[in-house]
């Protein structure tokens, strides 16, 4: 029994030695960067472009909900992105006039719920019953189409007949028909022209 506890004693600091190795080899492969992949995957590097596209999104009872359309589009595999050069935007509303969207260029997210456009954006909302053209003017805009949602924070000039407002920021709500400006708001409305009073007894 004395000699098997003497083995095991001096065999102890052995062990010992080799688990201290062992932690070691752990922690220095924990503070290390992982190995960079050497296929190009994590280059900004596109993996196909496409000249001249167009694409169209459907509601479920058949009808258009939205198209989009440039002359070039370029995805990128690390990220997921896709820039769009010269982008044309149109939003189909049964409710109003179709709303359209244009740049110099845009870029969708991964997963498509988000599309940035950059550089002259201009929003058009053509005119519809007694509403006239309204256009909106700015170098940044979010669009997140499924959400009917969009929004800029960067400075913007808003037209709608003779009326204009300027402002920087904007969120814009479709669904719920709510359009919030956020500071350095001015507004210039011009108010109709007044019909005569007996032109406004005969409208009713």
């Amino acid at each position: 029994m004395n000699n098997l506890a003497d083995r095991l004693f001096r065999f102890y600091p052995a062990v010992l030695l080799l688990a201290l190795a062992a932690l070691t080899f752990w922690l220095d492969r924990k503070v290390q960067p992982p190995p960079v992949p050497r296929d190009g995957s994590t280059r900004h590097d596109p993996d196909f472009e496409i000249d001249g596209f167009s694409a169209t999104r459907m509601n479920p009872d058949g009808s258009q909900r939205y198209a989009i359309q440039g002359s070039s589009m370029v995805h990128y595999p690390d990220d997921g992105t896709t820039e769009l050069a010269d982008p044309r935007f149109v939003h189909f509303d049964a409710r109003t006039a179709p709303v359209r969207v244009r740049s110099r260029r845009a870029q969708i997210s991964r997963d498509g719920d988000v599309a940035e456009f950059f550089g002259e954006v201009r929003i058009v909302r053509e005119a519809w019953e007694r509403n006239p053209e309204m256009t909106l003017d700015t170098e940044y805009l979010e669009l997140q189409p499924d959400a009917d949602l969009a929004r800029t924070d960067a400075p913007l000039v808003m037209t709608q007949g003779a009326s204009r407002v300027t402002a920087t920021g904007m969120r814009f709500d479709n669904r719920r028909r709510v359009l919030e400006l956020q500071k350095d708001v001015k507004v210039t409305y011009a108010t109709p022209i007044a019909l005569p009073t007996f032109e406004r007894a005969r409208g009713r």
